[in-house]
């Protein structure tokens, strides 16, 4: 691991360069941004800004969503987008849906 001077400044991604964890969890977040914008073009274009790509632990990942009415659809297209994502070589076994609603004002 390179030694940086205190008080120099220095990016995300060079700190994740020199910490295994941190490359890994950026690596997995690029991963699931990959995997989303993969099956973007299965789904409704309406529904695009209401998902945003979550966590991937093992053979799951996870979609945020922002409401129960996304979730719903997704679930119904979830067969499809699993098998388009192991037809692009991810090993994704189930997609979980976390519904993240917005706090009113």
């Amino acid at each position: 691991m390179a030694m940086r001077l205190r008080n120099q400044s220095f990016t995300l991604l060079q700190a994740a360069a020199d910490s295994p964890t941190l490359a890994r969890l950026t690596a997995l977040a690029q991963e699931s941004n990959d995997r989303l914008k993969a099956v973007k073009g299965l789904m409704p274009e309406a529904l695009w800004s209401a998902i945003k790509a979550g966590p991937i632990e093992g053979t799951s990942w996870c979609l945020l969503v922002n409401s129960n009415a996304v979730s719903a659809k997704l679930r119904q297209l979830s067969p499809a987008l699993l098998a388009h994502l192991r037809s692009k070589g991810w090993d994704v076994t189930a997609i979980r849906l976390k519904v993240q609603m917005k706090a009113k004002a």
